[in-house]
């Protein structure tokens, strides 16, 4: 099945994918303006809870489970906490940073002024300092995935490079002519951007990378239109959202990769359950836009 769940996870909280971050940067540098943790939960989290109440009433339909109950149980999930044992120091130290970051995720602008990039680094660092002992940088380093890191690297500088050379706005010019947005109304716009997200992710295997490449194109298309009013900051959050609709192909993200790796369903089923749930998904994105988003002012 695909591996939606997780990914509406990254939609909601804006620190718990890549490409949210990535968005949030272009927003930061393109339009000098901000969003917070806490802005930017309230308006995914409706959105990731009707997902996830589709994505159970759609996947037991489409792909219904082979058994009815897991062997052992509820005495083999106790078996399994009673082998983990007490927490050790290190974990409780970890789960306290845990705790203390997403309190200053959620709290950014209303208690405090600490960025969430800041904060994050700070927390990582105190994970290193020494009598913390959490983890140390031989343990962390092999760990890492450099490869990922440097894929991250070179999307947003192929973003940056968009912007600083004038392409995203030749690109956007193009966009605005041939969808005919220039004096569209938000909502329109909002869903032929969506549908193009939808559609240009079947050629992308990162939402990151996605994120990276569109992201400039998509401000420089929103800066492009005539529409009064139209929210820039808003609608550039709401289309990244979209980013993470990566459940059409397998190929689609790293997750679905991973969930594939099971061989517990074909690419086939992917697609078929993948493509419900896109339709689903664009359609509740019509329907907040319509409503909730416009009543946030995001549209």
């Amino acid at each position: 099945m695909p591996s939606a769940g997780p990914q509406w996870i990254g939609l909601d909280l804006r620190t718990a994918a890549a490409q949210n971050m990535v968005a949030v940067g272009f927003i930061e540098k393109t339009l000098q303006k901000s969003i917070t943790w806490l802005e930017w939960f309230i308006a995914a989290a409706p959105f990731g809870i009707l997902m996830s109440i589709a994505l159970y009433f759609v996947m037991p339909r489409m792909m219904p489970p082979e058994v009815k109950e897991i062997p052992g149980g509820r005495e083999q999930i106790r078996k399994s906490l009673t082998d983990l044992g007490p927490m050790k120091a290190s974990e409780m130290k970890l789960l306290a940073i845990s705790l203390t970051l997403l309190l200053l995720w959620s709290t950014e602008g209303v208690l405090h002024s600490f960025d969430t990039s800041s904060t994050t680094l700070a927390a990582v660092a105190l994970m290193f300092l020494p009598g913390i002992g959490i983890m140390t940088w031989k343990e962390a380093q092999p760990r890492i995935p450099w490869g990922t890191v440097v894929l991250f690297g070179i999307g947003i500088s192929v973003g940056t490079a968009l912007l600083q050379t004038k392409g995203a706005s030749w690109l956007a010019d193009l966009a605005v002519v041939q969808f005919g947005l220039k004096h569209a109304i938000a909502l329109f716009i909002l869903g032929a951007l969506s549908l193009f997200l939808t559609l240009i992710h079947l050629g992308f295997a990162s939402a990151t990378a996605l994120a990276s490449a569109m992201t400039p194109i998509m401000i420089a298309v929103l800066q492009g239109v005539a529409t009064p009013g139209i929210n820039i900051v808003g609608m550039t959050m709401l289309l990244q959202f979209v980013v993470s609709f990566g459940f059409i192909l397998v190929v689609n993200a790293p997750q679905n990769m991973v969930a594939y790796g099971s061989e517990t369903f074909d690419a086939k089923d992917f697609v078929r359950t993948g493509l419900v749930l896109t339709v689903i998904a664009l359609a509740l994105v019509m329907l907040l836009g319509a409503t909730y988003w416009r009543w946030l002012g995001y549209i």
